[in-house]
């Protein structure tokens, strides 16, 4: 399978331009799974709910899912990105998961870093597996990657791939998701942004780039910078995911002693 990281740099507030950004670095580009940041086209540091709600879409019907229902029509691939979504008056930092058939599914973020807790509603929902195309992908947002239960939850129920978009500014990220590979004995998929955002005086945000991914054996396959707009295609070998197995001994799932943990 091949998978791309896509690397870019939002304007906050200018949801076209950003489209119309992420359609230039995609030019001639091919993969079967296209993976982009968290709120890719909106940025991300809002003031309060209020202005989240402004800037939020319905799914599917939104602005932003039909860009990326077009482009999986166009690439006849998948595509899982970050947006504001709202239903029922409740505003949720989601993912969005299409292909050349229109929504396949969302996801709502249930881990809400620092200021999103004023921004957004938590997500009730356990993170989801999708089967595209006869792989099983898992969907997480940012900040899920710092409970070890998020990407454990999601290999349990069979993703051999866990598409990461993010928006990361604490520094631990890429080097803690090759622990949770090594964990789980799955591909790890990070696509995160760069540049800066002071929306609020004194705070500035500095996003830490390095898109990633990983493969169950911990290794780093690409790694983007931690300033510019990149995009990167890499073969995967599924195969490595669907073998749990260590050595002719260890099987990483059967050897867990769940009844021990609680």
């Amino acid at each position: 399978m091949k998978v791309a990281i896509v690397q870019n740099r939002p304007e906050f507030g200018n949801v076209q331009g950003n489209l119309n950004r992420i359609e230039e670095m995609l030019a001639g580009r091919a993969a079967d799974l296209f993976i982009l940041p968290e709120l890719f086209a909106t940025g991300y540091r809002f003031k309060d709910m209020d202005e989240a709600h402004h800037y939020a879409e319905l799914v599917p019907s939104g602005k932003t899912t039909h860009f990326l229902i077009s482009l999986a029509k166009k690439y006849n691939a998948h595509f899982i990105a970050g947006l504001v979504e709202i239903e029922d008056d409740c505003v949720y930092n989601s993912s969005v998961i299409v292909g050349p058939k229109g929504l396949v599914g969302h996801y709502r973020k249930i881990h809400l870093y620092d200021s999103e807790k004023s921004c957004f509603h938590a997500g009730k929902d356990a993170p989801p597996v999708f089967d595209l195309d006869g792989v099983k992908v898992g969907v997480m947002i940012c900040f899920d990657w710092r409970f070890p239960e998020t990407a454990r939850s999601l290999a349990l129920k069979g993703a051999e791939i866990i598409a990461h978009p993010s928006n990361l500014v604490l520094p631990h990220c890429p080097q803690a998701m090759i622990t949770r590979c090594l964990e789980n004995r799955i591909f790890a998929i990070t696509a995160d942004r760069v540049g800066e955002e002071e929306r609020i005086p004194g705070e500035k945000l500095i996003f830490i780039g390095q898109s990633q991914v990983v493969d169950p054996d911990g290794n780093i396959l690409i790694r983007a910078s931690e300033t510019e707009e990149e995009v990167h295609i890499v073969d995967v070998d599924l195969v490595k995911a669907r073998d749990k197995y260590l050595n002719s001994k260890n099987e990483i799932f059967k050897d867990r002693r769940p009844d021990l943990y609680h």
